[in-house]
C-alpha cells in the first residue's frame, strides 16, 4: 500500500518535484516530464523514453549521459499525452533528431505516435522503437504484439549509449531495434499493488500460489501456480526465457533481475544466485549484470528476469559509461555547471502554448457550446460517482486506473470547454478544446480515444449548417470512426466500440423512424448499456487485457461500461435536446 502521499491526484507531480530536488545537479522539470540539466551536445540524437508513472526508476530515473535525454511521465500506469511527449522532445532536441522508445501499450503508441507526427511537422526527424520483451504477453510468432516490461531498460541503455557516442539517428534506431529483438523478459507476482489513496490491491494471488507472466501496470499474471523455492523459481523463469531465445548463437548475455516494489534486495540476490547457476549450466556468460529495483510497479510483490543476448556491436554499448539518478557505470560523465537550486523547486520549462481555439461563433453555435458544458458536467458527476466501481472492473484484467483516468479526463475537458465558451467560442471549438484537454490530462488509451472523439465531433458540428439530430448523428459517426482509426479495434474485440457502434446504429435508426432527438438518444443509450453488459461474454483481443483473456470473461469491458454510463446520463438530461 502507498502510505506517503498528500493528495492521490497530485502523487505523480509531487514525486517528480521531489526527484528533481534530490537530483538537482542532474535533472530539471519540463511540462510533461524531466530532462537532463546539461543540454545535449549540438547534433546529438535525443533519446526520449517514457510511459506511465509508478515504475520508478523507470522512467525519470534513467535520464542522464549514456541513457535518455528526457523522460515523458504520465499518470500512474497511464500513458502520457501527445502534448507532453511533444514538449519533452522539443526541450531536448539538439539538431540530431529524436528517438522515442517506450513499451508497446496502446495508449503509448497512440500518444507518442501523434507526438512524432507533430515533431516531424516542425522539421524534427523523429523515429520510434517499441519495446516488446514480455514473452508472456504473446507467442513468439506474434512477437510484435508483446508488451514492454523490464526489458525497457536494455533497449533504452543501448539507444542512449549509441546516441552519447555520437551515432546518427539511423544508427541509434538500428541498434535499438537490434537490442529489442534480442531481449526477453518473464516475471512472477506474489501480490498485487495498491494505487495511492486506494484501500485494496489491484489483484490478489491465492495463498501459497504465485502468478506467472505479470505486467508492470498492476496486471496479474496469466496463470497461477504453487509457490516455488528460489532454485526452482530460477529454473522456471530462465527455462521459459531460453525456450524463447532469439535466433542467435550468442553466448554472452546482459542479465537484469528486477524487483517490482516489495520483493527487496536480499530476496533478489537469492534469486540472482540461482539465475546465475541456471545460465552457467546453459553455457551462457553474464556481462555486467544488474540486480535490484529497476522497473517497478508501485508496491507489487514480484520479480522478473530479463536476458539481452549480446554481440560485438551491443556489448560495448551495454558496458559504456552511464550517469543517471538510478543507473551509474564507468567514469562519471560531464555534468552541468548550472548552479544547483536549493530548497525551492526548479521551475518548469514553459510549454509552447497552443494557439487559441476560439473562433467567431454564431449565436446558435455559442448556445450549443453551452449545452456541451452542461452535458460534460453531468457526465463528470456520473463518472465521479462510479470511479471505484470502474476501477475495480478494470483491475480484473487491467491496471485498475480506468475510473480515475476517466474522471481526470472529464474534469479537464469540462474546464477547457467552459473556458472556451466564456471566451465566446462555439460548439466546434468547445468540443475541440475539450478533446485536446482530455487527451493531455488523462493520457492512456481511453484519454487518447475520448480526446480524438470529441475533437472529431467538434469538427463536424463546427461546419454543420444546423445543429439538428442529423448533424449530431454525423458527429457521433465521426467520433466512432476516429476511435476505430486510432484504436485499431473492431466490433467484438471487447473495447468501448462494442458499446459505441450499437449506440450509433440505434441513434440513426430512431432518427430515421422520426423520433425526436431526446427520445433517440435515450433509446440509443439503452442499446449501448445492453451492449456494454454483453461484453462480459467476450474475450479481449486487444490491449492489456488480451493476455488475461480468461480472467476477463464474465466481466464487462470497462471502456464500454463507462461509455454507456456517460450516454445514459446524457439521455436522462432531457433539457438539452
Amino acid at each position: 500500500m502507498t502510505r506517503i502521499f498528500a493528495e492521490p491526484g497530485s502523487f505523480v507531480d509531487d514525486a517528480l518535484a521531489g526527484l528533481v530536488l534530490a537530483h538537482a545537479d542532474e535533472l530539471q522539470r519540463v511540462d510533461g516530464g524531466v530532462i537532463r540539466r546539461a543540454p545535449l551536445a549540438e547534433g546529438r540524437v535525443a533519446v526520449v523514453v517514457g510511459g506511465g508513472s509508478g515504475h520508478y526508476p523507470a522512467f525519470a530515473g534513467y535520464v542522464g549521459p549514456g541513457i535518455a535525454a528526457g523522460a515523458v511521465c504520465g499518470n500512474i500506469f497511464s500513458s502520457p499525452s501527445a502534448a507532453q511527449a511533444f514538449r519533452v522532445a522539443s526541450a531536448v532536441h539538439a539538431g540530431g533528431g529524436v528517438l522515442f522508445s517506450y513499451g508497446n501499450y496502446a495508449g503509448d503508441v497512440i500518444h507518442f505516435g501523434k507526438a512524432e507526427q507533430l515533431l516531424r511537422a516542425e522539421g524534427i526527424d523523429t523515429r520510434t522503437v517499441l519495446v516488446t520483451d514480455d514473452i508472456a504477453s504473446a507467442p513468439a510468432e506474434e512477437a510484435a504484439r508483446r508488451r514492454g516490461i523490464a526489458g525497457d531498460l536494455c533497449v533504452f541503455r543501448i539507444a542512449g549509449a549509441a546516441a552519447e557516442r555520437g551515432d546518427t539517428l539511423d544508427e541509434v534506431e538500428r541498434l535499438a531495434v537490434a537490442a529489442n529483438e534480442r531481449t526477453r523478459t518473464i516475471g512472477v507476482a506474489f501480490a498485487g499493488c495498491t494505487l495511492p489513496g486506494a484501500d485494496r490491491p489491484l489483484f490478489t494471488v491465492p495463498e501459497g500460489m504465485m502468478s506467472i507472466g505479470l505486467g508492470i501496470h498492476g496486471e496479474p499474471g496469466i496463470r497461477d501456480v504453487p509457490l516455488q523455492r528460489a532454485d526452482e523459481l530460477a529454473h522456471t523463469l530462465v527455462g521459459l526465457l531460453l525456450d524463447d531465445r532469439p535466433d542467435t548463437r550468442a553466448t554472452r548475455v546482459a542479465v537484469v533481475v528486477n524487483g517490482l516494489g516489495t520483493v527487496k534486495y536480499e530476496e533478489l540476490f537469492v534469486l540472482f544466485r540461482f539465475v546465475a547457476a541456471e545460465l552457467d549450466a546453459a553455457g551462457l556468460q553474464m556481462v555486467a549484470p544488474l540486480c535490484g529495483e529497476l522497473v517497478t510497479s508501485l508496491d507489487m510483490a514480484g520479480a522478473s528476469v530479463t536476458l539481452l543476448w549480446l554481440d560485438d556491436e551491443l556489448e560495448p554499448l551495454w558496458l559504456a559509461p552511464v550517469q543517471s539518478p538510478a543507473l551509474r557505470r564507468g567514469a562519471p560523465a560531464q555534468l552541468s555547471d548550472v548552479p544547483v537550486r536549493g530548497a525551492e523547486s526548479a521551475p518548469l520549462v514553459a510549454p509552447s502554448g497552443d494557439p487559441p481555439r476560439n473562433r467567431e461563433a454564431s449565436a446558435q453555435s455559442h448556445q450549443a457550446a453551452a449545452v456541451v458544458v452542461r452535458l460534460l458536467t453531468v457526465a463528470r458527476e456520473a463518472v465521479d460517482a462510479n470511479v471505484e466501481s470502474l476501477g475495480a472492473l478494470d483491475s480484473v484484467a487491467g491496471d485498475g486506473d480506468h475510473g480515475v483516468g476517466m474522471a481526470r479526463g472529464l474534469g479537464a475537458a469540462l474546464r477547457a470547454a467552459r473556458a472556451d465558451v466564456e471566451g465566446g467560442g462555439g460548439v466546434g471549438s468547445a468540443l475541440e478544446s475539450a478533446g485536446a484537454a482530455w487527451s493531455d490530462e488523462a493520457g492512456g488509451t481511453s484519454g487518447a480515444l475520448w480526446g480524438a472523439a470529441l475533437e472529431s465531433m467538434g469538427g463536424v458540428l463546427e461546419t454543420s449548417s444546423a445543429l439538428d439530430a442529423t448533424a449530431i448523428a454525423d458527429a457521433v459517426s465521426a467520433a466512432r470512426a476516429s476511435i476505430e482509426r486510432l484504436g485499431k479495434a473492431t466490433l467484438g474485440d471487447k473495447t468501448m466500440l462494442d458499446a459505441i457502434i450499437p449506440f450509433e446504429q440505434a441513434l440513426r435508426g430512431q432518427i430515421s423512424a422520426g423520433a425526436d432527438l431526446g427520445a433517440s438518444v435515450s433509446a440509443a443509450a439503452a442499446a449501448a448499456t445492453e451492449a456494454a453488459a454483453a461484453t462480459a461474454r467476450l474475450r479481449p483481443r486487444l490491449g492489456r487485457a488480451r493476455p488475461l483473456a480468461e480472467k476477463s470473461v464474465g466481466h464487462p469491458d470497462p471502456g464500454a461500461t463507462s461509455f454507456a454510463l456517460i450516454v445514459s446520463t446524457i439521455g436522462e438530461e432531457q433539457s438539452w435536446a
